[in-house]
């Protein structure tokens, strides 16, 4: 036996006191803060440790009750970013997912995992509608965008249509609202974020269609070429969704690429396809099931209509990794069409787990989810000491504590902030925060499948709580 080795019996001791250890941990989720009370003094004096030149065994696992204790918690109230909440099916996936140690990189270096994910792609692509389409998993939406972007520059910008010295005659666009990935994208790209193109919204937050025309026939009449129109399927401030059949139409008759950031909530169409008509117009879409899909972390997803363009945007093989087969299947070749030549069994957990609950299950927990934001809405209206400050297109809710009395909004904004600070100090519900025209906003986003109606009614109770105990202070 070689140093790394184990025997089957003490691998079965480790797994078990994990899996003891994670149902215990599972079992009182709803009896723990959703943020732990430390520091970072604590933090770094609990795990920074010297390098461990000898083992100690088993014994190691032992911090990880500690490590739960010093972790944020994903029960029913955590309402902080747009990140799901780790189904316990999946994450049995991973553990196994883990042992086989595929690397996805073609069918010959993983039969069954590359089928796998080939299938789930398929199961996901049916499921909103768009049929056509084939792709890929991702560590996240913002490699999706990545992807999806180097597929529209190969697509449509010609190597001629570089310039000197650095400056690319070309542009994208995106609205005000869109997510900070597609600006680190298209630096990463090399077109420059200088020729990123902020497009104006409207009242709901939605990309106005007039504008981006203008926009980019301003553009198309200095020269410039027209690459990319990225439009949002759920901005992550306020959930806003494009009208993406007008900005399709756009697209077409500029000749740009069409890509849909729907990582927070293309996935959604799955329970309300009305609210994403024009998602199938696409050319390239990114998707989060580790968000709406309620996977654990990594679990992200690109599609995309033509896989020629994938092709010829991501296919540099060096002889020792090219394919000896010819059939389609056997022949298949993730790296070929995707960033990532070293790629994890992602699609294990996605696939057990909606083989265990069927689409059926996540369908009814997304509109669950979308009812409980409209919950929230309704009570933060109907309470005269808050504010709703933006449309609640999906589950994303940007509200403020404005009180009694007058004051500036400078005063509710710093109000507001250590509204927030208090409540995540008191560990019963955790917001994250937003910037709503200028104005500092607690913000509750639902994509979870512990939430209940109780936990929704929490979270104005622990923002009035939170407030009185500022201003009794004050």
């Amino acid at each position: 036996m070689r140093s790394l080795d184990i025997s089957p019996e003490e691998f079965r001791r480790l797994a078990q006191k994990v899996v003891e250890l994670s149902t215990e941990y599972v079992d009182s989720l709803n009896s723990r803060a959703t943020f732990p009370s430390v520091d970072g003094t604590e933090t770094e004096g609990r795990f920074h440790a010297p390098r461990p030149d000898q083992g100690i065994g088993a014994e190691t696992l032992a911090a990880l009750t500690d490590i739960a204790n010093y972790s944020r918690i994903q029960n029913g109230r955590f309402f902080g970013y747009v990140l799901g909440s780790g189904e316990p099916v999946a994450a049995v996936a991973d553990l196994f997912a883990s042992v086989l140690n595929q690397n996805l990189t073609a069918w010959r270096s993983g039969p069954a995992a590359i089928t796998i994910e080939r299938t789930v792609v398929e199961w996901i692509a049916q499921a909103l509608g768009c049929d056509s389409f084939v792709g890929n998993l991702t560590g996240g939406g913002s490699s999706a965008n990545l992807a999806g972007l180097a597929m529209a520059r190969e697509a449509k910008l010609a190597v001629n249509e570089i310039g000197l010295a650095g400056q690319k005659r070309c542009a994208v666009y995106m609205s005000r609202e869109a997510h900070m990935s597609i600006g680190k994208s298209v630096a990463l790209l090399g077109m420059g974020r200088e020729n990123l193109r902020l497009i104006d919204i409207d009242d709901e937050f939605r990309m106005i269609p007039t504008e981006l025309d203008q926009a980019i026939a301003k553009d198309e009449a200095n020269g410039l070429v027209p690459v990319a129109i990225v439009a949002s399927a759920g901005t992550v401030n306020t959930g806003a969704i494009d009208p993406l059949v007008q900005i399709s139409e756009i697209a077409k008759r500029h000749a740009c690429w069409f890509h849909i950031d729907g990582a927070y909530g293309a996935l959604a169409a799955i329970a309300a396809p009305e609210r994403f008509a024009g998602l199938n117009l696409a050319d390239s879409i990114s998707l989060d099931p580790h968000k709406w899909l309620y996977q654990p972390l990594d679990c992200g997803c690109l599609l995309y209509r033509d896989s020629q363009v994938a092709r010829r945007t991501f296919s540099h093989t060096g002889d020792y990794a090219k394919s000896l087969a010819t059939d389609p299947i056997e022949g298949f070749e993730f790296f070929d069409q995707s960033i990532e030549l070293s790629r994890r069994f992602r699609a294990l957990k996605l696939w057990l787990s909606l083989r265990y609950h069927g689409f059926t299950a996540f369908r009814n927990s997304i509109r669950e989810d979308l009812n409980l934001a409209q919950l929230l809405a309704r009570s933060i209206q109907s309470n005269d000491q808050l504010d709703l400050l933006a449309p609640v297109p999906l589950s994303a809710v940007c509200f403020r504590f404005r009180g009694t009395g007058h004051r500036s909004n400078a005063d509710l904004d710093n109000l507001n902030v250590a509204i927030l600070k208090r409540m995540l100090s008191r560990g019963r519900v955790y917001l994250s925060n937003a910037t709503i025209r200028g104005t500092f906003a607690l913000r509750a986003c639902i994509v979870n499948h512990r939430t209940t109606e109780a936990d929704v009614h929490e979270i104005v109770h622990e923002v009035l709580t939170s407030a009185n105990e500022i201003l009794a202070h004050n």
